[in-house]
């Protein structure tokens, strides 16, 4: 029973009822020992009656508590096999009165508890070994290890039940730290017990003085092992305070930050701490909170200072800025891999009650009650302090409002502990604060060594170039005067062009006049890469070539930052300090960020060759200019894009139809003026309706995406590639031999096949290529475009044959038909919306079902618009698709008559009329 069990009257009731439990239980199984004494073997008993109070002065440390344990265990377990009960129950009650007595002697009541507790172990123990179910073929074996198991179980759940009830610890985990190591060496006393018994019955009982080494060696072993035990305790009792300390170094550089809250951690903590004892929360959760309340705030390291430093209420920007500290502070610390529950608090520790707080709008019991507590504590010691926004508040009143936000931002319970005990928190919080020394970081002093920084100051003279005497008051005047008329002349220039070019150049041009240079590049922002757009002076072509990420070099530093650099170094611009031979060439940069209605749209950066060139008037100029160029460029870059989506397809990014006839126009005119040829390439792909039916349409726009980068990729850079619509492309290539034609044919085919082949992972796409030639096979460029269609579906249904391709082409039209199933009279009727060559697809609310053969009449009048088919798909409630029997030569006659009569239903349309042109012309 440990040590530093309260007094009888200080025991809560369930530890007393215990306690009366095993002293009657104990009593009884003395008394009764007692009553049947037998008084047989009195020398033997005598012997170990001795030696086990010499053994019980073997005694070790049980780890965590101030109990003891001995090796008088053996000596019992002996009796238990050779003397009798009454005899066990002396021996047992006896070493543990000799235990008892020794430097650290227990209060009366542990005195009979143990008493007690041994006897009852002996009891039970001396019972077990008894019992007839035990006994076997095996011998004593099986109820010696029976009786030591008992015993060991006996001896040690009341001890730990009572530290249990008396302590506030865990049952089992009490049972299984401070005493589960010692069973196996209960099983090895179980063992040698064994062996004496068994050579008793070889020899006299004398021999059991031979149990003394034994019981030493037993001793020495639990000395050494409960001494590396120790060793172990102590070496994790210098990390933890090492961990400790290094936290408090961590929490030192966040005070570091906002030297006027150095005692807020302190305070903190000792709040936080006791409210959490109050509330019983477990030891991990103590732990957690501890650290908590030294690094919640460490997340203010991102944070920039100029906003926790603030004199005053914070903007919205500002507040979305600090409200990242959180989570900030909780990714931090999950790198240090706490033992306890460190970062769930952190990361919540500005939730509020209702669910109003942030980050994740957790609410109530949602928030860790780590988090609950430093919530209300930190409120109470923000308000009890000074802050740079206001002074420190009456304790009386920061209590007030605490009891007013109870039940809105933080837990009722933790607030009316608060609400109770802030007194006497408060004399806690000065007792333990009052000795300590607060460590002051030097970051105050100056340092006298060190000019200046490798790279040189910012900033330069205050004019461009050196003073001369013959400046005077009416130069500067001049020189005024002559800056608000080239401002002027920009402000109306700026406005009065759409194209991003000509407002750049003319830019350029005026803004030279007023900050001198050598280069000049105007940085437009895509995404996070700044990229030139304007760029003339000097080393035109490496700035020209230049892609600066967001917040690299000077430029990518100025649009990250929003702030201008005011004599930068060129060199560091990401591309343009490669050439070891060109780093001296420019000395100074200038570069201003250019912020548009939708944030910032560039930056404009001027060099020069000389150091430190820049003066701040020139950057004044600069920052009086900027917002107008910006808008000027957002206004450009929306007329461009508007521009741009009207002739460019939206999917592929290739030019669409209505841009490649204009570029099919001015290719025809510019092959006239130089007697040159013009190859049309109409291309369409074969298989590609069975891609989206079986791999979904975003996976067919991948297709076609892929394919037209290829083609683009493997073009000429003057060759012209656009798509017309759906799956049809065309490719235009001026001073093309024939040869050199097929070859391109051929590879286009090889580049649909891999595209197919990427997404689908088979070969279900191919290209068919309709060629045409100017001047050869037509001199203009409706011409030229309808005969290299009509060759592209010729020589698609020279390969009609494959599976799944588009053999013929479709026709949409609204005609009704009306449709008699074989060996029916009854007829049905429908409308025929898409038709081709090969069959239609006829809109129908009847039930048909698939591969019934019809008869189609498009015209009653008329008998030889009648042809048969077969159903090859139903949508049910939607319309059927049906196959046209074209195997005979009469039924290929009627299909064509129908598609004239559907064309001539249908109205005049181009493309029916190409259509039938294909179909009037044979098929080489």
């Amino acid at each position: 029973m440990s040590g530093q069990t309260n007094t009888w009257q200080a025991m809560k009731v369930g530890a007393r009822v215990f306690i009366g439990l095993v002293v009657a239980v104990g009593a009884t199984a003395l008394i009764y020992g007692v009553v049947h004494w037998t008084g047989r073997e009195p020398l033997q008993t005598f012997c170990y009656l001795l030696i086990a109070i010499l053994a019980s002065r073997l005694k070790v440390k049980l780890p965590g508590i101030t109990g003891t344990m001995s090796a008088s265990f053996l000596v019992i377990l002996l009796a238990v096999v050779e003397l009798g009960l009454s005899e066990s129950l002396v021996i047992g009650c006896a070493t543990t009165l000799a235990q008892s007595f020794s430097k650290d002697r227990p209060r009366f009541v542990q005195l009979i508890f143990n008493v007690c507790a041994s006897a009852i172990a002996v009891l039970l123990t001396d019972r077990v070994y008894h019992l007839a179910v035990l006994s076997g073929p095996a011998g004593k074996t099986v109820p010696l290890l029976a009786a030591a198991c008992t015993y060991f179980l006996a001896n040690t759940l009341p001890v730990s039940t009572i530290i249990s009830l008396t302590e506030d610890k865990s049952l089992r985990k009490t049972w299984k730290e401070c005493y589960f190591w010692a069973f196996p060496y209960y099983l090895l006393g179980a063992g040698l017990a064994g062996l004496l018994n068994w050579m008793h019955g070889k020899v006299n009982w004398q021999t059991s003085l031979l149990l003394l080494p034994g019981v030493y060696l037993i001793y020495r072993s639990y000395r050494l092992y409960l001494g590396k035990l120790e060793a172990e305790k102590e070496h994790a009792e210098q990390m933890a305070k090492l961990h400790l300390r290094t936290i408090e170094v961590l929490a030192l550089a966040i005070e570091a930050k906002d030297q006027t809250t150095h005692a807020h951690l302190q305070r903190v903590r000792v709040y936080a701490t006791e409210i959490a004892r109050e509330l019983r929360v477990s030891s991990d959760g103590m732990e957690a909170l501890q650290a908590a309340a030294l690094l919640h705030d460490i997340g203010k390291l991102a944070v920039p200072e100029h906003i926790i430093s603030k004199p005053g209420k914070l903007t919205p920007e500002e507040f979305e800025k600090m409200k990242i500290h959180p989570v900030v502070g909780a990714e931090l610390l999950e790198k240090v891999e706490f033992p306890y529950p460190v970062v769930p608090i952190v990361r919540a520790h500005h939730e509020k009650w209702d669910g109003s707080g942030y980050p994740f709008g957790l609410k109530r019991l949602e928030i860790p009650i780590g988090a609950r507590i430093l919530a209300a504590v930190d409120f109470l010691d923000a308000l009890a302090s000074d802050r740079q926004y206001r002074h420190a508040l009456p304790l009386d009143e920061v209590m007030t409002r605490l009891s007013q936000e109870s039940g809105k931002s933080f837990d009722p319970k933790v607030v009316e502990i608060i609400l109770r005990r802030y007194r006497h928190l408060e004399k806690l919080v000065h007792k333990r604060t009052s000795g300590m020394v607060e460590p002051k970081l030097s970051t105050d002093i100056r340092v006298g060594n060190g000019a200046a920084p490798a790279s040189g100051f910012e900033g330069s003279s205050e004019t461009a170039g050196p003073a001369t005497s013959e400046s005077t008051f009416l130069d500067s005047i001049a020189a005024a005067k002559q800056e608000v008329q080239i401002l002027f002349e920009l402000s109306q220039e700026l406005g009065t062009s759409l194209s991003l070019d000509d407002t750049l150049s003319v830019f350029a041009a005026k803004l030279r006049r007023l900050v001198p240079y050598d280069s000049i590049v105007i940085y437009i922002r895509y995404d996070d890469v700044l990229l030139p757009e304007h760029v003339s002076g000097e080393n035109l072509r490496r700035f020209s070539a230049l892609r600066i990420p967001m917040g690299e070099g000077v430029s990518g530093w100025v649009a990250y930052n929003k702030k201008p650099i005011l004599n930068g170094n060129p060199t560091v611009e990401p591309g343009y300090g490669n050439d070891p031979g060109k780093l001296a060439m420019l000395s100074s940069a200038l570069a201003v960020p250019l912020e548009g209605l939708e944030g910032v749209v560039g930056v404009l950066t001027l060099y020069r060759a000389e150091k430190d060139a820049f003066a701040k008037d020139h950057l004044r100029v600069l920052l009086a200019v900027s917002s107008k160029i910006a808008l000027a460029i957002e206004n450009a870059l929306k007329y461009e894009k508007a521009e741009n989506s009207a002739t460019t397809d939206y999917l592929t990014g290739l030019p669409n139809a209505r841009s490649m006839f204009l570029q099919v126009g001015r290719e025809l005119t510019r092959a006239k003026r130089t007697n040159g040829t013009v190859t049309v390439m109409v291309c369409d792909l074969d298989g590609f309706k069975q891609i989206n039916d079986r791999f979904g349409h975003l996976e067919g726009n991948r297709v076609l995406q892929i394919f037209a980068r290829r083609v683009r990729e493997t073009c000429r850079e003057y060759d012209y590639v656009a798509r017309m619509g759906g799956d049809e492309f065309v490719v235009i290539v001026p001073d093309l031999s024939p040869e050199a034609a097929n070859v391109k044919a051929a590879q286009l085919r090889e580049l649909a096949r891999e595209a197919g082949h990427e997404v689908c992972g088979e070969d279900l796409l191919s290209l068919s290529v309709g060629k045409t030639v100017f001047p050869n096979d037509a001199e203009d460029m409706d011409t030229l475009l309808a005969e290299a269609d009509r060759r592209m579906y010729a020589e698609k249904q020279s390969r009609s044959g494959k599976k799944n391709r588009r053999t013929y082409p479709r026709l949409g039209c609204c005609v009704p038909v009306e449709l008699c199933q074989e060996g029916s009279r009854t007829p049905v009727f429908g409308k025929v919306s898409d038709i081709s060559a090969g069959g239609c697809f006829i809109e129908t609310g009847t039930l048909i079902s698939t591969a019934t053969k019809w008869r189609l009449a498009f015209a009653i009048e008329r008998g030889n618009l009648q042809v048969e088919g077969i159903v090859v798909r139903t949508n049910p409630g939607v319309g059927v698709g049906i196959k046209f029997d074209d195997a005979t030569l009469p039924q290929r006659e009627r299909v064509k008559l129908i598609l004239e009569f559907v064309q001539g239903a249908t109205g005049p349309d181009q493309s029916a009329q190409r259509y039938l042109a294909t179909l009037a012309r044979p098929v080489k």
